[in-house]
């Protein structure tokens, strides 16, 4: 019997906080300055991807402006539904040309059982990351993201992150913003809690941003 990959809970992401904090202190900063970050768990399935197609390349505020509306157009949110509202209805809502392509290519992948919320929860994260990665529209980033928000798996590193690199470049004093590379060998010293060390670190830049902590 194949035993299920684990997921992060309030628990565990306390106990990979401390871990953290004692293995690199400067994440001990960012603790007692803002606390244990939040697990900010999306949704799974067609929902979630969709979601992360929308944020692909703009700010949270617009993201969720054009999610908002989107969510209310697609009701009840299913592959069908996706699959039969016009282009033009939703390149209305705010989505690129290449995001409704996204769209209609994944819903079409959840309505022909390419793939399904189920199996993507039961695989382990380089098989899951390879599914995702072959849908229309899903890079790294995204799947990454998938990976860490949606399936809680507690080593997702979205190296390709503008937010994660802005935030590891003013922590750990770099002279220059970290690229994807970059980010990977960081991240090899943070295993087995990386997608934790992704929060710590998303928490820093909305400090840095002065945004307010994610809820």
């Amino acid at each position: 019997m194949s035993i299920a990959p684990s997921m992060l809970d309030e628990t565990t992401l306390a106990n990979a906080v401390a871990a953290l904090c004692e293995k690199e202190p400067r994440f001990a900063s960012v603790v007692q300055r803002h606390g244990i970050p939040s697990l900010r768990r999306g949704p799974e399935g067609l929902e979630g991807l969709l979601l992360i197609v929308t944020e692909q390349f703009l700010s949270l505020a617009a993201a969720r402006a054009i999610w908002l509306r989107v969510e209310a157009r697609l009701q009840p949110l299913t592959p069908n539904t996706v699959i039969q509202c016009a282009d033009d209805e939703l390149l209305a809502l705010g989505l690129s040309r290449a995001k409704v392509k996204s769209f209609k290519g994944i819903a079409e992948a959840f309505a022909n059982n390419t793939i399904d919320t189920q199996t993507l929860r039961q695989r382990s994260d380089d098989d899951a990351r390879k599914s995702l990665l072959a849908l229309p529209g899903i890079g790294p980033w995204s799947a990454d993201i998938y990976l860490l928000s949606s399936l809680l798996r507690p080593d997702a590193w979205p190296v390709g992150d503008l937010a994660l690199q802005a935030a590891a470049q003013n922590l750990f004093r770099l002279r220059e913003r970290p690229t994807s590379v970059c980010m990977t060998k960081l991240g090899h010293a943070l295993r087995p809690h990386r997608a934790v060390a992704a929060r710590l670190l998303w928490s820093h830049y909305r400090d840095l941003k002065s945004l307010p902590q994610a809820p």
